[in-house]
């Protein structure tokens, strides 16, 4: 696929376009002291765990571009129960069945092009192969959650994109 595009904030062409941005960790996480960080947290990768009580797991919250075969797909954290880490580190990596339910969780990140998203409801839905988690947003009428279920046009890529590698 072509992805040459011109970026509308700044002229300059590019010859890529990409179509995922991830936070590093839950709001939460962020929002402690370094100190606090090393003394009461455990983070990886794929999961973080605060005071050996708040459990959040890295996803994948795709929004489907109209009329294109990729998604563009935003790596964001969720809030989970012991019960459903406890599963989710069982099927880890495997396979997980096709009946397999989703666990319910609660986003814990706010997308900057987005207004606040933190606390929306969400269904972690498990994948076979080691890929994150695919994370569905409950229906409402947030933004986020109209987008992941209605799509995006290209041109509302580029402007996204555009707008994320201009922030300082």
């Amino acid at each position: 696929m072509d992805y040459t595009w011109t970026c509308r904030c700044c002229g300059k062409r590019y010859e890529t376009l990409p179509l995922d941005f991830a936070t590093d960790a839950p709001a939460s996480w962020l929002a402690l002291s370094e100190r606090d960080r090393e003394e009461r947290t455990r983070i990886s990768a794929d999961v973080c765990i605060v005071d050996d009580k708040d459990i959040f797991i890295r996803g994948c919250l795709e929004i489907p571009i109209l009329d294109h075969p990729e998604k563009f797909t935003w790596g964001l954290w969720v809030s989970v129960s012991e019960q459903s880490y406890e599963r989710i580190v069982e099927l880890w990596g495997g396979s997980v069945p096709d009946n397999e339910p989703p666990k319910f969780g609660w986003l814990c990140n706010s997308v900057g092009i987005y207004p606040p998203a933190v606390g929306l409801k969400t269904n972690l839905h498990l994948r076979s192969d080691g890929l994150r988690p695919l994370i569905e947003l409950e229906p409402t009428n947030h933004p986020l959650a109209l987008d992941q279920r209605d799509g995006i046009s290209m041109e509302r890529v580029k402007e996204i994109v555009a707008e994320l590698l201009h922030r300082p």
